[in-house]
C-alpha cells in the first residue's frame, strides 16, 4: 500500500502541472469558445488533482511513510506544505474566474473577460507553477534528508 500511496502522490502532482501548463496555453488572447469550455474543465481537473495530491501526501505522512513526527521536524517538508497552502489559495482568483464563464458557455458564447483580467489570471497561473517548482525542490530536500532537525 506505500507504494501505491506513492504513487498515486506523484501521478496527481504530475497532473496538477500538466494543467496549470495547459491552463497557461488556453488562457492566451483573446479568449476563444473552444478554449474557454477547456479552461473550465480543466480547471476541475486541476482541483481534483490538488485534492488527490493533499489526500495521498497525508496519507503517507500519517500512514505509510516515517510519520508525523518525522515529517513536523522537516523544515523543507514545513516549506512545502506552505507553498501548496499558498497555491492553493491563489488558485481561487482563477478558479472563480473560470466558474463565472459558465452561464455564456450554457449559452454557447464566448464569456467576456477583459484583456487586463486575462492577463491577471495568466500571471497568476505562472506563479503557481513556479511555486510547484519551488514544492519540488523541497520534495528532492526531504528525499536526501536536507533540512532536518528532528532529534
Amino acid at each position: 500500500m506505500p507504494a501505491f500511496a506513492a504513487f498515486l502522490h506523484f501521478l496527481a502532482a504530475f497532473v496538477l502541472f500538466a494543467t496549470l501548463a495547459v491552463e497557461i496555453v488556453l488562457t492566451r488572447p483573446p479568449l476563444e469558445l473552444a478554449r474557454a469550455k477547456r479552461l473550465v474543465v480543466v480547471d476541475m481537473t486541476y482541483g481534483l488533482a490538488a485534492l488527490t495530491v493533499l489526500l495521498a501526501g497525508f496519507a503517507r505522512v500519517l500512514w505509510y511513510e516515517k510519520g508525523p513526527a518525522y515529517y513536523f521536524h522537516d523544515v523543507p517538508f514545513i516549506v512545502k506544505i506552505a507553498l501548496f497552502a499558498a497555491v492553493g489559495l491563489i488558485s481561487i482568483y482563477p478558479t472563480i474566474a473560470f466558474a463565472r464563464m459558465r452561464p455564456a458557455l450554457r449559452r454557447g458564447e464566448v464569456p467576456t473577460i477583459d484583456a487586463a483580467k486575462l492577463k491577471r489570471i495568466r500571471l497568476v497561473i505562472h506563479v503557481e507553477a513556479t511555486l510547484v517548482v519551488a514544492i519540488i525542490l523541497c520534495a528532492s530536500l526531504m528525499a536526501h534528508g536536507i533540512g532536518y532537525v528532528g532529534p
